[in-house]
């Protein structure tokens, strides 16, 4: 449906909004800001009207490694029983940082120092990604810090030899444009690999706070945005799903689930640490927001290339300690009937079954990674957060081909007969090993971009 639709069938009524602004008022709170479309509402007061209205018990500020100072609470929060129906999540009590970008550098974290780079052009020819531009598409990309210089951009595509496309950035919850930070490169890894394989496409860069409640806020504006309607959302960040509130993963599922009644399809970096998500705690963990069943999470390889073709592709996993690429099953969301004949195995820890991740893969391994440049410094770069925008990419160029958006497209993915997609079969991201079919390391596998097309046609 159209956003306008959306507004007008599914937005908060009128009776909801009075609700929490009576509520607002009791507690000393004024209403700063309502979106009905979104279904939000922002309030602001002391923190000590906060704390009573919701019923926070304890409250500190905190330190976090990086020294940044930071909020955050124990215990749960509450509402008064007649707004059980109406408010559902509570979010910017705790500012802590809740996300981490999903990219990894050649020659550092212990990555290997030399290897073989591509442009993204380069590595959209290996996958087959049919002849569009993207023309009359707009691709989302989410950034919670960093930013990018026009100079940069420029330089790149010039030397790409491919038009400049139209970058504009968009601001939510004080985020904005800020470059000069290590983030810069998630940034400019994320616009010149997208903007590199659908440069007709329009690009709109949401920067937001790394919060809960930014992450969150920038996925609902890009996706009921009226002005850009971007028809594809790239996310490169992330954290294991036991680092998120329960409402907050709920609530990031919910919009995901707006995106795809809209047309709009997400996609996903499924992370970099393997099968553990970089959490020592002996257990297996998949990332999130990948692991939200309405995200399409993106999963990496490594490749080997003769001439122009692949001749070889396996699981990105470059040893202990390294990088690898996330999957695995969730332990917070259930089979989603599209894997419902896809084999996915029980969660190792609870042997119980669960969402599987990630759905699709592509090149992610720093050694056979993507050339770009950000701050003036052309460098090699790999892991999901590459997939991610190599992946929204594709689908604005499916989205112009076919004249129509594939928004959702996992239930017609999984319905793919075989050779659509580049199955991989060899190698493993720690826990779970490749194989033919659906694996928790390269889900369906990697793209044929001029295949998918043809299947996706009526």
């Amino acid at each position: 449906m159209t956003r306008e639709e959306w507004a007008e069938h599914h937005g908060a009524s009128e009776s909801d909004i009075a609700a929490v602004r009576a509520f607002a008022a009791a507690h000393d709170l004024t209403v700063a800001e309502v979106s009905p479309e979104r279904r939000t509402m922002r309030l602001a007061g002391t923190l000590g009207a906060i704390a009573g209205a919701f019923g926070v018990q304890e409250l500190a500020l905190f330190k976090h490694p990086d020294g940044t100072t930071y909020r955050a609470r124990q215990g749960g929060l509450s509402v008064p029983s007649e707004l059980a129906g109406v408010i559902v999540g509570v979010f910017g009590i705790d500012n802590r940082p809740q996300a981490r970008a999903h990219l990894r550098k050649m020659g550092e974290q212990g990555e290997p120092a030399a290897g073989t780079s591509y442009t993204p052009v380069q590595i959209a020819q290996l996958y087959n990604f049919p002849p569009a531009t993207g023309a009359g598409e707009t691709i989302a990309i989410l950034e919670l810090g960093g930013g990018y210089k026009v100079d940069d951009l420029t330089a790149y595509f010039e030397t790409l030899g491919v038009p400049l496309p139209r970058v504009t950035a968009q601001g939510v919850d004080g985020g904005s444009n800020t470059p000069g930070g290590e983030a810069d490169v998630e940034v400019m890894l994320d616009i010149e690999v997208a903007g590199a394989v659908a440069p007709g496409a329009a690009i709109v860069v949401y920067f937001a706070p790394n919060t809960d409640s930014g992450f969150i806020d920038a996925v609902s504006q890009a996706v009921h945005d009226t002005t850009n309607r971007p028809s594809v959302l790239s996310i490169s960040w992330g954290g294991p799903e036991d680092s998120w509130t329960q409402q907050a993963r709920e609530q990031m599922e919910q919009v995901f689930t707006e995106a795809a009644a809209l047309g709009v399809t997400v996609t996903v970096a499924a992370g970099d640490n393997g099968s553990t998500d970089g959490v020592a705690d002996g257990r297996q963990h998949v990332d999130f927001p990948a692991s939200a069943p309405h995200a399409l999470a993106c999963g990496g390889t490594s490749i080997t290339v003769e001439g122009n073709r692949i001749t070889e592709e396996v699981v990105w996993n470059d040893g202990p300690g390294q990088g690898a690429t996330g999957g695995g099953v969730s332990v917070e969301f259930a089979l989603p009937a599209y894997q419902a004949n896809a084999q996915v195995p029980v969660n190792l820890d609870t042997g119980t079954p669960g969402r599987g991740v990630p759905d699709v893969a592509g090149d992610a391994d720093p050694a056979t990674g993507y050339r770009i440049r950000a701050d003036g410094a052309e460098q090699a770069v790999g892991g999901t957060s590459a997939v991610a925008p190599l992946w929204a990419g594709l689908i604005a160029l499916l989205n112009e081909s076919l004249a129509t958006p594939v928004g959702f497209l996992q239930p017609q993915l999984y319905a793919l007969p075989g050779g659509t997609l580049n199955d991989v079969t060899v190698g493993t991201n720690g826990a779970y090993q490749a194989g033919p079919g659906w694996d928790a390391c390269t889900g369906l596998g990697t793209p044929n971009g001029a295949a998918l097309l043809q299947a996706l046609r009526p």
